[in-house]
């Protein structure tokens, strides 16, 4: 069994995050010790970290519960589950895209940059009129 420090430690999540998920309902099934402090098993550490890449997926809480109940629901709900990662996939896929082309463009610019400070080109800008 694992305590709240012990998951977190595990998943790199902090106490408040894990302790807000569990609030939310996000991890089902969670056991209580003696003195009342939750404990978790190793699908409870599983699940959570589970929902650490949800949450990198980009995921609200509100599609955290739907997509929990519905693997609560059991087999029958893979399609639909399915649909949402594909989903979430398409979407993570275009942000990646995206950043590629801010990182393609600030590699240019940097090259650029070396260029006119070492004299290979000279230097322009489209800001400012050209100096005569």
């Amino acid at each position: 069994m694992y305590t709240m420090r012990d998951v977190c430690k595990e998943t790199g999540m902090t106490y408040e995050g894990l302790k807000f998920y569990c609030n939310q309902g996000l991890v089902p099934n969670v056991k209580r010790d003696e003195h009342n402090r939750r404990v978790f098993d190793e699908h409870a550490l599983a699940w959570v970290k589970s929902l650490s890449c949800l949450k990198n997926c980009e995921m609200s809480i509100a599609e955290m519960q739907k997509y929990l109940a519905y693997c609560l629901e059991g087999p029958a709900s893979i399609p639909v589950r399915k649909k949402m990662l594909a989903e979430k996939q398409a979407q993570l896929r275009e942000k990646i895209h995206r950043l590629q082309e801010a990182v393609d463009y600030i590699d240019w610019k940097q090259q650029l940059y070396d260029d006119f400070l070492s004299g290979k080109k000279e230097y322009y800008s489209h800001l400012r009129p050209a100096e005569e």
